[in-house]
């Protein structure tokens, strides 16, 4: 979209303009690429609070331009957790989803099972791991 300084009887418009290019602006930041993130964090236990915490590492991952993915936001929805063959149905459906992401980050000081094995494939597949405490902040020499 080409936006003119002027408006549509001939005059110059430099606050339309100014409005207008703002709009534009925001509109390919919109379209710009966002690669894929698959979130790792705790979802056994305290499941409330480790689903807000995922969701709070998943809003994280937005501001810092990448596009989520929480497989334990979605899939306990309808999965039961509880149930040792739908809890390893879950399990390979996110294995199948992380190797849709470009990296994989990994929350918190405490790896659960399920997040050993998902920190487990990502090694063996050879995909990109980034470490962040609770507070969304980067790790580099992780434990």
């Amino acid at each position: 979209m080409s936006i003119d300084r002027f408006n549509a009887e001939g005059y110059y418009d430099l606050t339309a303009y100014g409005a207008l290019s703002v709009i534009e602006k925001e509109e390919r930041a919109l379209r710009a690429f966002r690669p894929i993130v698959y979130i790792c964090s705790p979802y056994a236990g305290d499941t409330d609070s480790n689903m807000t915490a995922a969701q709070k590492y998943s809003r994280h991952a937005v501001d810092k331009g990448y596009i989520p993915i929480a497989p334990h936001l979605l899939f306990p929805q309808f999965l039961n957790d509880a149930d040792p063959i739908e809890r390893k149905l879950g399990l390979f459906f996110g294995n199948a989803l992380m190797s849709k992401c470009s990296e994989v980050w990994v929350f918190g000081r405490t790896i659960s099972a399920g997040m050993e094995a998902e920190i487990k494939r990502a090694r063996w597949k050879n995909y990109r791991l980034r470490y962040f405490t609770e507070n969304c902040e980067e790790v580099q020499n992780h434990a």
